[in-house]
């Protein structure tokens, strides 16, 4: 299982939400480039790097740090937020982005996204499945769609969707455990998913969890901002 730490973006700073609410911004630090190489150091491959500027807004804000971080780093990125066109997918690739991942796009104007996995194919686009209570969430969480998470992975996997991201807003930025029995049932009635969990994970007992339950990802934020899981803990993952 991969373990990808998040780096979330404010201002060009390393935040952190809880719930998505942007009210809630915690600053962990000013410069998310020297995170990002704090990460490799200690051992990580891959970074989930977020522009909730972009997610805000509509579109992507922050292409510099991104370009920072690839070139300063050998990490693979993962890179959302603010996405809504084919330039700006492109524009991820060309600055070194190793995956886009799409969210509230994939609900507005599914058949773009379809398009986009076509083009570029299914190991670079990513769906992000965001959601309160079952119900997808869209832009930057800010709203809650009608659009249940079976419904919608169902329309993205006939288009050869592979990998997803799925987070629980409720449990987001808690550090309360994660959604163990939504992963369950997403992976139950979608086998052929790759599925990245994201939010909530607290402790190391929450990786072996998800790992033991076929998760073939972990993305974990808080928990290793403030030490609730070390580097060392997570040795045998990398």
């Amino acid at each position: 299982m991969k373990i990808i730490p998040a780096i979330d973006l404010i201002n060009g700073q390393c935040v952190r939400l809880t719930e998505g609410n942007y009210d809630t911004k915690k600053i962990y630090a000013e410069n998310p480039v020297e995170i990002a190489q704090f990460f490799e150091e200690k051992g990580g491959k891959y970074l989930h790097l977020v522009d909730l500027d972009g997610a805000k807004k509509g579109e992507v804000i922050n292409w510099n740090i991104l370009e920072s971080i690839t070139k300063k780093t050998n990490l693979k990125v993962d890179f959302s937020g603010g996405i809504k066109n084919k330039n700006s997918v492109q524009k991820a690739f060309d600055l070194g982005a190793n995956q886009v991942i799409v969210g509230s796009i994939a609900l507005k104007n599914p058949a773009l996204v379809k398009d986009w996995l076509q083009e570029f194919g299914n190991e670079k686009i990513v769906l992000s499945a965001d959601v309160r209570q079952e119900k997808i969430a869209v832009n930057g969480w800010q709203t809650i769609s009608e659009m249940n998470i079976y419904d919608f992975l169902t329309d993205f996997l006939e288009a050869g969707l592979k990998y997803v991201v799925c987070t629980d807003i409720e449990k987001d930025g808690k550090l309360a455990g994660v959604s163990l029995e939504l992963y369950q049932k997403i992976i139950q009635k979608f086998p052929t998913i790759e599925l990245i969990a994201s939010g909530g994970v607290h402790d190391i007992e929450d990786i072996i969890s998800l790992q033991n339950n076929q998760l073939s990802a972990v993305i974990i934020g808080k928990a290793l901002y403030e030490e609730k899981i070390s580097w060392e803990d997570l040795a045998n993952f990398l």
